[in-house]
């Protein structure tokens, strides 16, 4: 087992390389954008995000998991590979041309202040989720057959170029236009553009992760086997549905926000303030999707081990302690990570906390779902998505046009600590894991304490010191897991020579 868990564990290192590292490329921009665009404009950016992750669950509709069962089970690799690629292509296409065809009119419903190129925005966008679709499944197969460091390699370059694209057109176009100098790079950059150059650099970057993956697309071959097509789609459909609702977990406040606050500048500049406050919390969520990309093929692999369950329960203790270190890591560093959002932006830090758990509740239910996608009962994913989903909408519908997004924070809390709640109680009926809720309750409490802790001398005027005492703490919760965890690491690596004895 240990050997497992250190596959693991190296597995979603390498794959930080394609989440973790090119998403910190990514968090980068944060400071450029805020410091360089108003929060009104900066919502625009936040509004049509939102747009592209909810239908790039449309899109791929839940066909990279569904090729993973398929790929484990099945020993024609080939026919699961060109049959779910071939499945993403012709619904890509059905799916993009409605969008191309009707973005003026879109735009209009849209209904977003001074914004002249948003039609164009939207077919940037529509393009962004083509392409992303597009490489869904080469991207997958590079993960099915252990290739981690060329996936994350590609996903690498593709962070690097957006960007390196991003930069250009704010920086030294926008730059060059402003000095009013005559020449390339001013005429390259228009003012009403602005925030949409990040999209057209997003599109780029994925034109080029496109040419990139050739090698894996030139092995496919158009064409469907119908009898294994139908039992995909079987599988699949409930996870568009959990993809859907958990969408709406996720993003939809930043959308609920323009359509529920009365005053629609003001909504503008909320949209902007949250979007800009969740890049900071969305540091758990990176960590997060990388365990995830290495956990899923994991997962299906040590599925007909013996001793998996006990292995499920030790990933789950870890990885929440992983989570609470990464929550104190944040926190307690708000008073200069603040500096990476301007001034402007800084009036919406207070959800950052409220978020940070609520994206670890998220990770424990991503953990506890490997219950019902490898009994084959995906459906009681879709229903635990769903039940999270109304959650979300009823309490951003509710609170939303009185609390603005400190009422979407509180939203996104409750709605992952509900469906977690609920995955887990389901998930003891159909296909009991013993986790150790025991000691995953003590680390969280521990991280109660010190975060309270730090509470009391939280209007000190040194921030220096302030910041030197908060990370002091932190030590003070890596040394205690450390000595609670430290026999616990002796027995696993025990169990490799002798794995007869029990865990």
């Amino acid at each position: 087992m240990s050997n497992s868990l250190k596959n693991l564990a190296g597995q979603t290192v390498v794959y930080g390389l394609g989440t973790i590292l090119p998403r910190l490329l990514n968090y980068l921009l944060t400071p450029l954008l805020t410091y360089t665009f108003k929060p009104a404009e900066f919502g625009i950016n936040s509004e049509i995000f939102a747009y592209i992750a909810f239908l790039n669950i449309i899109f791929i509709y839940g066909m990279e998991t569904t090729f993973f069962n398929f790929n484990s089970k099945n020993e024609n690799k080939e026919e699961v590979f060109n049959t779910s690629f071939s499945s993403l292509i012709t619904t890509t296409v059905i799916l993009s041309l409605p969008f191309l065809l009707f973005a003026p009119q879109i735009a209009e419903l849209m209904s977003t202040p001074n914004a002249r190129y948003l039609p164009v925005f939207i077919v940037w966008s529509v393009l962004i989720i083509a392409s992303d679709a597009f490489a869904a499944i080469p991207y997958a197969r590079l993960r099915s057959e252990n290739k981690a460091l060329k996936f994350s390699l590609l996903k690498l370059t593709n962070i690097v170029v957006n960007l390196l694209i991003t930069v250009f057109f704010l920086v030294v176009c926008k730059t060059s236009y402003d000095k009013e100098e005559t020449n390339f790079y001013a005429l390259l950059y228009n003012p009403e553009i602005g925030i949409g150059y990040v999209f057209l650099a997003t599109l780029i970057a994925n034109l080029i992760s496109i040419l990139l993956l050739s090698k894996q697309i030139a092995r496919f071959k158009f064409g469907f086997n119908m009898e294994l097509f139908k039992e995909m789609l079987r599988y699949t459909w409930p996870l568009i549905i959990l993809g859907l609702a958990g969408n709406i977990n996720d993003t939809a406040d930043r959308v609920m926000i323009k359509w529920l606050v009365p005053d629609k500048v003001e909504a503008q500049n909320a949209q902007g303030v949250y979007g800009a406050c969740y890049k900071i919390a969305i540091l758990m969520n990176i960590f997060i999707q990388a365990f995830r990309f290495a956990a899923e093929p994991f997962f299906f692999n040590k599925a007909k081990d013996k001793d998996s369950k006990i292995m499920y329960a030790v990933v789950m203790k870890y990885f929440v302690i992983f989570c609470l270190l990464l929550f104190l890591g944040t926190v307690l560093n708000l008073d200069w990570i603040k500096y990476f959002v301007d001034v402007e932006y800084r009036v919406g830090l207070k959800v950052v906390p409220i978020l940070l758990i609520a994206y670890l509740c998220l990770g424990v239910m991503i953990n506890l779902s490997i219950w019902f996608k490898l009994s084959g009962q995906t459906k009681f994913g879709a229903v635990i998505s769903i039940f999270g989903a109304v959650i979300t909408v009823a309490i951003n519908f509710i609170f939303v046009p009185e609390y603005s997004y400190m009422a979407c924070a509180w939203a996104t809390l409750l709605a992952y600590s509900s469906m977690m709640v609920l995955s887990y109680v389901l998930g003891q009926r159909y296909f009991p894991i013993k986790y150790n809720v025991r000691a995953i309750g003590v680390y969280a409490g521990i991280t109660v304490v010190l975060y309270l802790i730090t509470l009391s001398y939280s209007e000190m005027d040194n921030v220096v010191i302030k910041v030197i005492l908060n990370n002091l703490l932190i030590l003070v919760f890596v040394w205690t897991v450390y000595k609670l965890e430290i026999s616990n690491f002796n027995k696993l690596s025990t169990n490799v020579a002798a794995p007869t004895k029990s865990n």
